[in-house]
């Protein structure tokens, strides 16, 4: 079996975990691939690390690799399916971050998590992915999102009008700072923070989030994630933003967007005792109260 593990942050802990790791895989018998820039940042700093083969792109997962290892935070993991792609290699997200939706397996249970990995005691959660198109071709073969499509206003406070249509029925002018496109998995972030619904994993829905509207009867909406949307920009200033999991680019005013489901999902690996409602019981502390 090949593991391959991706950590964008290399630090002291990093290198602790990169140990406790190769350590494990070792016992196992598994080899290991790192990232080029984990394995040149950790030189002299983990022992047996100048043997380790390394991936640099995706193209490096289309065969040969059997399981991804995301050693970070939700950013780290988003980053790690950009690897991935299409590939079907499953992911398992180690969380050395803070909230951890994504990367959800904690440092005190790294050996117990592996240990089922190696004994098969698994199954793989589907994540839909966001694809999108955009006339300058704006992100190229990178046109895809685990979380979001965001619209945001570039070089002025004040807001500006998305035009939004769903399966090219027209469905709302949103006046507001922008707008939120998400997934289910999406749910729990951007989306989250501007009073979108939290949608579990595997529903087949895309997520509509006013940023700030200035109507007040605008509310999230959920839709079918089979109908493509198709969004436009208008306001005062010529440009605005559109990023893609956090990754920005300048989008010019009237432009066309059309989103649609991506025409792949990404396997993560999920356990018995670690779902989707624990997490989000534990990481937003639901029912913890004083009097309890």
């Amino acid at each position: 079996m090949v593991v391959a593990i991706y950590s964008r942050k290399t630090n002291k802990q990093t290198s602790q975990y990169l140990s406790e790791l190769l350590a494990i895989f070792h016992s196992y018998g598994w080899q290991v691939v790192l990232h080029q820039d984990l394995k040149k940042n950790c030189i002299g700093k983990v022992n047996g690390i100048d043997t380790l083969g390394v991936f640099s792109n995706y193209k490096d997962f289309q065969s040969g690799i059997d399981l991804m290892i995301s050693m970070g935070g939700d950013g780290t993991f988003i980053e790690s399916v950009g690897f991935i792609r299409n590939s079907e290699v499953p992911i398992l997200g180690i969380n050395t971050g803070r909230l951890g939706f994504l990367a959800n397996i904690a440092r005190e249970n790294i050996e117990a998590a592996l240990d089922l990995v190696y004994r098969k005691q698994f199954e793989f959660q589907s994540r839909s992915l966001l694809r999108v198109f955009t006339e300058e071709n704006l992100y190229g073969e990178d046109n895809f999102a685990l979380n979001e499509v965001t619209f945001h206003k570039k070089d002025t406070s004040s807001m500006i009008t998305v035009h939004a249509y769903l399966d090219n029925k027209y469905l709302n002018s949103y006046w507001a700072d922008g707008l939120i496109v998400s997934t289910p998995t999406g749910s729990t972030a951007y989306s989250l923070s501007c009073g979108g619904p939290i949608v579990t994993p595997g529903c087949r829905v895309h997520i509509l989030t006013p940023i700030a509207p200035h109507n007040l009867n605008v509310r999230p909406m959920v839709v079918p994630d089979h109908m493509p949307i198709k969004l436009s920009l208008e306001g005062r200033e010529r440009k605005y933003l559109i990023s893609l999991d956090g990754k920005s680019k300048s989008i010019k005013q009237g432009e066309e967007v059309m989103i649609t489901k991506a025409e792949f999902m990404v396997n993560v690996i999920k356990f018995e005792d670690n779902n989707f409602l624990d997490t989000i019981r534990n990481k937003m502390m639901w029912g913890l109260d004083k009097r309890n």
